[in-house]
């Protein structure tokens, strides 16, 4: 295909089969990504719609029931509900976004219930905890895909695309980054979960952010990480408790591409992502954040340069439709979600590395 093909095609679903059939999901923990990114994604799918609201309480979730802007949702129920199999008859799958440590138990549950599961990433907040989730999943027998929505984004789809069949030769280096004024996004909580290593897990900005440039370069390159180096501090008092308010961090891949990867929670809301080649270079930019326009370039050594707009000015709001309706086409369909459990498992190895380079000053191997 030539290069102008894949560009012109980058609205398009490769992964799409299923004729028709709706997933009902369960959404569990309607912090404000759920009440403003997920449930409205769902709502504009093609393939899915909310039933179930799963909260703290079941005020909070009537209450965010009747405040969507959707008439699908049937029933409202408390986590201990949830858990304990309430409204099981009406829905066919969970989507758990709770904080990373409370992931397990409600994924757990989810398919104990024999229901499909869709995780928030990071899959939990510790491997050893990730590795309890994946295995219960597993163990249960129900379909497991963690939400790397970037993985469902066209133009990342198209990057991959292009590495692949080499547009821009033998990759060589990737480098990315993703910022945002957390505590702004947050109403200035400085007690909000992300800094709370109870919850969060390792810590607040890589596990938050800097997953991003790391899992999409595993994405489109096709490669996973073998060593990494990294270097972090916190300097704000709301950030007492957590390492890394700012993060930088190096990987090495095993087809020999190295990336170079900054994050921090208190810095201008920005994002970028770059792979150079030994025949050219893919810019994404800007991404991760849902700002737009979100631009793919390709620069070719010949000077040539291709760049598309692909019109989207809802981008966060297409992530999530995308991703849902994938995992709807993949579970209606009887067929493994991807990326799933195992998948996210390197992450969780790679992070654990991460944290373990910046408190150590050494280069430390992904196992």
């Amino acid at each position: 295909m030539a290069v102008d093909d894949y560009l012109r095609s980058v609205r398009r679903r490769d992964w799409e089969e299923l004729e028709d059939g709706t997933l009902r999901i369960a959404m569990v923990g309607l912090g404000w990504w759920t009440r403003e990114q997920a449930i409205p994604a769902v709502d504009d799918s093609k393939f899915c719609e909310t039933t179930v609201a799963v909260s703290s309480s079941r005020e909070k979730a009537e209450s965010v029931a009747d405040e969507a802007e959707t008439d699908t949702i049937t029933a409202a129920v408390t986590y201990d509900e949830f858990v304990d199999g309430a409204a099981t008859d009406e829905y066919d799958a969970a989507y758990v976004c709770t904080p990373n440590a409370y992931h397990l138990p409600y994924a757990e549950a989810a398919a104990d219930h024999g229901k499909a599961v869709l995780c928030e990433k990071p899959v939990e907040a510790t491997v050893d905890r990730a590795e309890e989730l994946v295995a219960a999943v597993e163990g249960a027998g129900a379909p497991l895909m963690v939400a790397y929505r970037m993985q469902t984004d066209p133009q990342v789809r198209r990057m991959r695309e292009l590495v692949r069949d080499g547009a821009i030769g033998d990759p060589v280096a990737v480098h990315g980054h993703m910022g945002q004024q957390m505590l702004d996004v947050v109403s200035g909580d400085p007690d909000q979960w992300r800094l709370d290593p109870k919850l969060a897990g390792y810590g607040a900005t890589v596990m938050d952010l800097g997953i991003y440039p790391l899992n999409t370069a595993r994405f489109v390159l096709d490669a996973d990480p073998t060593s990494v180096t990294a270097q972090m501090h916190s300097e704000d008092e709301a950030f007492r408790k957590v390492p890394d308010q700012h993060a930088a961090f190096t990987i090495e891949f095993d087809d020999g591409t190295y990336a170079a990867c900054t994050a921090s929670q208190h810095a201008h809301l920005s994002g970028h992502f770059r792979i150079v080649g030994t025949e050219g270079e893919l810019i994404l930019e800007p991404s991760f954040l849902g700002q737009t326009p979100q631009t793919l370039r390709l620069r070719q050594p010949d000077g040539r340069e291709v760049e598309i707009d692909d019109g989207r000015r809802d981008l966060m709001g297409d992530e999530m439709t995308e991703e849902f309706d994938y995992f709807a086409d993949r579970v209606l369909r009887e067929v493994a979600p991807s990326p799933d459990g195992e998948h996210a498992l390197v992450d969780m190895r790679a992070l654990g590395a991460i944290y373990e380079a910046a408190e150590t000053g050494e280069t430390v191997a992904v196992e």
